[in-house]
């Protein structure tokens, strides 16, 4: 393979979301991730602020910069300046994910332009487990800020979802406005009936949680005509692997995987 191509350089994938952006490093040729960092996504900073704190990273890592970045942003205008950053700081050929530019997806909504970012990186992700397990469709359940199940089909088919309240906020929520309960973590306790104000909360938070999850997986499940694998990523959802019945498979680097499956496919389209 020449060296030059691009599918053979290193690729800095960057995930940016609401209230976390997750970066990661290509290993090159291959679709392996050398290494990731987690940063809070701040709206405030500049793209010189960015600049800076890509740099840092990599200098801590003891990485050299890649000399291109696909970016996936549902925080505006936090994806348009990391863009600016890496294209005038480090001169980086930069691709910025929406619907407009992958045209060999199906985006099957009454809005295609509305669907996020994130979830069409989602849609990416999740076409080796529908290769792998010989399934149909697919249901990503991604917890972030908000929590977005989104239904896939074969053939890079974003056949639409449900958006639901994040656990995290669900429970900011409510600290908010009962301020006698006392600020927990978010993690299973070790049974249902709590003994404890701290008990109840958790079962509540987490074992309510992962019957909602569940319940709605079972309702997809209904309405489409054949099997789905379902797949759970994002921030909380090592808390409810195990507790989730309707949860095949727990991967928390989907979304970025994601990424370097949608930059290699554009790759090959040009090719």
């Amino acid at each position: 393979m020449n060296h030059a191509d691009p599918a053979a350089q290193p690729l800095l994938v960057i995930d940016i979301g609401n209230t976390s952006t997750v970066l990661g490093l290509t290993d090159g040729g291959g679709r392996g991730l050398r290494e990731t960092w987690r940063v809070r996504t701040n709206r405030d900073l500049l793209p010189d602020d960015l600049a800076r704190q890509v740099r840092s990273l990599f200098a801590m890592g003891g990485h050299a910069l890649p000399r291109q970045a696909v970016l996936s942003s549902v925080a505006p205008p936090v994806g348009e300046n990391y863009v600016q950053a890496l294209e005038r700081r480090f001169g980086m050929q930069t691709f910025s994910v929406n619907t407009a530019n992958l045209p060999q997806v199906s985006v099957e909504l009454d809005d295609p332009g509305g669907v996020g970012a994130d979830r069409l990186c989602n849609l990416f992700g999740a076409q080796p487990y529908l290769e792998r397990e010989g399934a149909q469709y697919a249901v990503v359940v991604d917890f972030g800020t908000s929590t977005n199940f989104d239904v896939i089909g074969r053939g890079h088919r974003f056949l639409g979802g449900i958006l639901a309240t994040g656990a995290q906020v669900s429970a900011d929520a409510l600290f908010a406005r009962a301020a006698k309960l006392p600020r927990i973590a978010l993690e299973a306790p070790p049974r249902t009936i709590g003994k404890n104000t701290v008990q109840a909360l958790q079962s509540g938070l987490v074992f309510g949680y992962a019957e909602m999850v569940d319940g709605l997986l079972r309702r997809v499940r209904a309405e489409l005509d054949a099997p789905a694998v379902t797949i759970a990523t994002g921030g909380f959802a090592g808390v409810l692997e195990g507790i989730c019945r309707e949860v095949d498979f727990y991967d928390e680097g989907l979304t970025l995987r994601g990424l370097i499956e949608m930059w290699h496919s554009r790759q090959q389209a040009e090719d």
